[in-house]
């Protein structure tokens, strides 16, 4: 005589089926994952930062976070007020996030008003001044420039930066 519910000897057939399905969905190869961002990787990213907006005769603050939304470095000199700090970590912590640079994703929200909520989730900064470090298809961390003068400076220096990790 079995003695199982009815309901349990469903729910293991159903799951069964979603693990069977699973197994077949999942790609044949994947690929191997991108070397993880280190502290060094992290310096040499706000040297290139800085140098840049040097050049545009501007101090900034930067941030870099790793794959895991990680704080791996952040700092400012004197001359940048200290509420850029936290700026920056979240302008680095959204590009990592939404895997995008963080000029276009404020300004496709601001002008989508599908997309226009995002500006209230809590960790989320949708100014210019972040951008997502790649190595091949992956996102292995993030930077995030504030205090450069405007988005479009705070863009550029992390975009020079970000491209400094290029080979």
């Amino acid at each position: 005589m079995n003695t199982q519910h009815p309901l349990l000897s469903l729910r293991a057939g159903l799951l069964a089926v979603l693990l069977a399905g699973v197994g077949a969905a999942a790609p044949a190869a994947t690929p191997a994952p991108a070397e993880p961002i280190d502290l060094a990787a992290a310096e040499q990213l706000a040297r290139a930062a800085r140098a840049h907006c040097r050049a545009l005769g501007k101090d900034i603050a930067v941030a870099v976070v790793d794959a895991g939304g990680q704080t791996l470095l952040q700092g400012r000199p004197a001359s940048v007020g200290p509420h850029n700090l936290e700026a920056a970590r979240r302008k680095a912590f959204t590009s990592l996030s939404t895997r995008q640079p963080t000029l276009a994703l404020g300004r496709a929200a601001r002008s989508q008003p599908d997309t226009a909520g995002l500006q209230y989730l809590p960790e989320l900064l949708l100014l210019g001044g972040g951008q997502p470090l790649r190595a091949g298809a992956g996102v292995i961390g993030a930077i995030g420039v504030a205090g450069g003068g405007g988005p479009e400076n705070d863009d550029a220096c992390a975009l020079a930066a970000a491209q400094s990790l290029q080979p």
